[in-house]
């Protein structure tokens, strides 16, 4: 064995060695035992992205992998009294809501009420007993094969998650909400939630994905999301990350779209020490329209990522893609979009932009926007940028009777907003500008240097 394959076996030993304990949890079908062995197989093989793995270059997942692995099977007593729930942005938001607490579904936490004939929403792990053949059809149907280490200790560990299953023609007035909380007795955690999200054909539906903390600071929630969008649906996907400052985060969205359908997918990260999300969106049906929509607010010393691939199947779809980042202090974004436009996916539209502002000298941004085109009838662009604010914008501002902190603050704003509003639905959208408003007046550099 080489002496990499020896470093590569040496990093995932911990979570090979204590695989037994997940078969032991509860009575698992055998397919699925199957599918966690194959899975962790393949974790042995590839091992942890290193900086020498090109997808990863910019993202040093060291401290990841020299933690302790003591992972979240089973669940913990949480003092969170219902009432707590209200501190969460989404809070005021009425609808449906599942709430996992450090990886498990706290039933009493939860709010079924309103919920259409048909429609499950629910715990993963409890679908396995209740729901099997129809979990069986789609669970690891969009992920395949893993491409990186954190999705292979994924589909070998995760024990529970969100199940949704929305019928054809269905639709549904009031968003979903999947909380994703970790709570005091997360310290030194792991836990691997897995979400399996199914829209049927003609459904409208609106779907917040959140990760937040109370209590913990040092964990890691390695988390993925499979999404199946039917033919002539319309889809809302928020995903808001706003971990502990100390915590990592690394995610996944797999996603298929399907014959004519208008999907939103957007994605706020605001917290975190690392944190990564890994976006594999596939246009699988004619005709279909996708926004990707994103905004990552980063200080100290944090790191956000995005690594997006967005596939052109079939013909006559358009996707344009909008990832803006502000960064302060000696904090790090990174972006790494690319638009796969497979042979005979003619009268392709696609648009990729992403953009960076730095707040202070010792922000950074490294990004990578890609075409890679295999159909000769498209109309693709992309483009990124990464600067400071422009002293013109600032000068036209104050020749007009405003202040310089505050012509500053409303352009820093401006920045931001080209994203929120794209979010839809209004009540998210409005919860998400106050709350961004009020992150970017607490950032150190937001008034005009001395």
């Amino acid at each position: 064995m080489s002496q990499a394959a020896i470093e590569t076996s040496r990093k995932v030993d911990k979570y090979i060695n204590q695989f037994d304990r997940v078969a032991e949890l509860r009575a698992q079908p055998a397919w699925l035992l199957e599918s966690r062995r194959n899975a962790l197989e393949q974790l042995q093989a590839l091992g942890l992205p290193t900086l020498r793995d090109e997808d990863w270059r910019y993202t040093n997942v060291a401290p990841i992998a020299r933690m302790a692995f003591k992972p979240a099977l089973e669940p913990q007593p949480v003092d969170i009294p219902p009432d707590a729930l209200n501190d969460l942005l989404f809070a005021r938001v009425q609808g449906p809501r599942l709430v996992f607490v450090n990886g498990h579904y706290r039933p009493e936490l939860s709010v079924l009420d309103g919920l259409p004939d048909g429609v499950r929403f629910g715990s993963l792990a409890a679908a396995l007993e209740a729901d099997e053949e129809r979990v069986r059809q789609h669970l690891n149907r969009l992920v395949g094969t893993p491409e990186h280490g954190f999705t292979a200790l994924n589909q070998a560990w995760f024990t529970d998650g969100a199940w949704v299953w929305i019928p054809a023609d269905t639709c549904l007035e009031q968003p979903l909400q999947v909380v994703h909380l970790a709570g005091p007795a997360a310290e030194g955690l792991t836990f691997c939630p897995r979400n399996l999200l199914v829209v049927g054909d003609r459904a409208h539906v609106t779907l917040i994905e959140s990760y937040v903390h109370a209590g913990a600071q040092r964990y890691f929630n390695n988390a993925l999301t499979e999404l199946q969008v039917g033919d002539e649906a319309h889809i809302e996907h928020l995903k808001f990350q706003d971990e502990s400052v100390e915590g990592f985060h690394i995610a996944g969205l797999h996603a298929s779209l399907g014959r004519a359908c208008r999907a939103f997918l957007h994605s706020f990260a605001l917290g975190g020490r690392i944190s990564r999300y890994n976006l594999r969106v596939r246009l699988a049906g004619e005709g279909l329209e996708a926004i990707l929509n994103g905004l990552y607010l980063t200080r100290g010393e944090q790191l956000a990522d995005h690594h997006m691939i967005v596939e052109h199947a079939q013909p006559h779809c358009a996707s344009h893609e909008y990832f803006n980042g502000i960064l302060d202090d000696r904090s790090r974004g990174v972006f790494h979009g690319r638009i796969l436009v497979r042979p005979g996916a003619q009268k392709t539209d696609a648009k990729q932009t992403n953009k960076n502002l730095l707040l202070s000298d010792e922000a950074q941004a490294n990004t990578k926007p890609q075409l890679e085109i295999y159909a000769d009838d498209v109309k693709c662009t992309h483009g990124a940028t990464v600067g400071q604010l422009h002293p013109e914008a600032i000068f036209y501002l104050r020749s007009r009777g405003i202040g310089p902190d505050t012509a500053r603050r409303m352009l820093i704003h401006a920045f931001a907003g080209e994203i929120i509003e794209r979010v839809q639905y209004e009540p998210a959208r409005e919860i998400l500008d106050q709350l961004v408003w009020d992150r970017l007046e607490a950032t150190s550099h937001l008034a005009v240097p001395a």
